[in-house]
């Protein structure tokens, strides 16, 4: 067992640990949001034919090539065509097809003129204006050439990426399994929300919390609830966790307090402890360790302890094992659109909104950054980070920040 790790030490471990679950297929209604585990690969062009962009008069260039308004062009009209229709009849010299946006472009016509550009009068338009070949025609495969690769195994199916899929006639979609994860809140002090409220205890948070992130994620999880400070009950409870999911996530009773029981229950139940404590703060109690090839996350009781240590240690762990080609968090610089007063003799993560300010990316902190404050993580979607041995931050400063949650709102 390695203690108080590097965080780079820790995830590497983390990773080394775990690979992508087993394969499944799903419809296309079930696939947003998971991950592809096979290649997809166009088996035709899209579009498969040549179409229309809009409503319109599709006819040979040559016929309008001397069309202007001293010189009107007059073309017979032979037939109308809606999207999804085929033309019956090829065009030849002086006639004209009319055509809806997206029909499939008749036989003999290389241009396409706007219905409102010509004038027509019964069966005959009259053309004002000269085309090139090619004008306002959707060649065939504009979209994907047949045999493209349009996402790769490992990518996340979202909505542009299923409506590809969708277009090129897949109906069942390979992705990898879920990865199920039990959830267990540890704390004689903890009541479930629909209890009525008694002193001294508190109403559990992380529960509630870690199933909501996990959804996020695309995870299955599997809330077992709470479990008192006792070793004997925890550890069944993990036992329980490993019987039902992949990984097993526990909240509180990591530190080194008499009721900081997790570590022990873990060795109870015969697990390898692969380390404990991880040189950071927040979220640097926390215990990991594996039983029959699942993980075993303690994390601290704090919230946003938890949360930190969850979203820099646990997430990227979880992403592999969903499929994820990519699973640690990206690391950008940012300048500090406010200061922090504080010193920081170990090394620190704060937490932050990203912005962009005149074309610059800046970093307004969310919050109080105390270890069990919950509120800061609200809007929080990076992570400034902070070297140990530093000292107070000054507004203006050039920071780095790990990217942890999305930056459409903020950005």
């Amino acid at each position: 067992m390695e203690v108080g790790i590097a965080l780079e030490r820790a995830q590497q471990i983390l990773l080394d640990l775990v690979s992508a679950q087993g394969e499944t297929k799903v419809s296309l209604f079930e696939a947003t949001g998971r991950v592809l585990s096979q290649d997809i690969q166009a088996g035709e062009n899209i579009p498969a034919f040549d179409r229309s962009p809009l409503d319109g008069y599709a006819m040979r260039a040559e016929d309008i090539v001397t069309a202007s308004q001293n010189n009107p062009v007059h073309l017979t009209v032979i037939e109308e065509i809606a999207a999804g229709h085929i033309a019956q009849k090829a065009l030849s010299a002086g006639t004209t097809i009319k055509v809806m946006t997206g029909a499939p472009i008749p036989v003999g016509a290389d241009v396409v003129i706007k219905w409102e550009d010509v004038e027509r009068i019964d069966q005959e338009i009259k053309v004002t204006q000269s085309l090139k070949s090619d004008s306002n025609i959707v060649p065939e495969g504009e979209d994907v050439k047949k045999g493209e690769l349009i996402a790769a195994r490992g990518t996340r199916i979202t909505p542009p990426v299923l409506g590809l899929i969708a277009s090129l006639g897949i109906q069942q979609v390979p992705v990898f399994t879920k990865v199920k994860i039990a959830i267990i809140s540890t704390g004689d002090e903890l009541l479930d929300p629909s209890e009525e409220k008694r002193p001294g205890k508190i109403y559990n948070s992380n529960l509630y919390t870690f199933q909501a992130h996990c959804l996020e994620l695309g995870m299955e999880p599997i809330p077992l609830g709470i479990v008192m400070d006792n070793q004997e009950a925890i550890a069944e409870k993990i036992s329980q966790g490993l019987e039902v999911a992949d990984v097993v996530i526990t909240t509180g009773g990591v530190s080194v307090g008499d009721y900081d029981l997790v570590q022990d229950a873990v060795n109870d139940i015969g697990a390898d402890t692969l380390f404990w404590k991880v040189a950071m703060k927040p979220g640097s109690a926390m215990v990991a360790a594996v039983k029959d090839n699942k993980p075993i996350m303690g994390l601290s009781g704090n919230p946003a302890s938890s949360l930190v240590a969850f979203d820099l240690l646990v997430a990227p762990m979880l992403k592999k094992m969903q499929g994820l080609e990519k699973q640690l968090p990206s690391v950008i610089s940012a300048v500090l659109s406010d200061g922090f007063g504080k010193s920081s003799p170990q090394r620190r993560f704060l937490r932050g909104s990203l912005h962009n300010q005149g074309g610059m990316d800046t970093v307004k902190f969310t919050g109080a950054q105390a270890n069990g404050v919950l509120k800061s993580m609200v809007g929080c979607n990076v992570l400034v980070h902070v070297p140990a041995g530093s000292g107070k931050l000054a507004a203006g400063e050039q920071v780095s920040a790990y990217v942890i949650g999305r930056i459409d709102d903020t950005y």
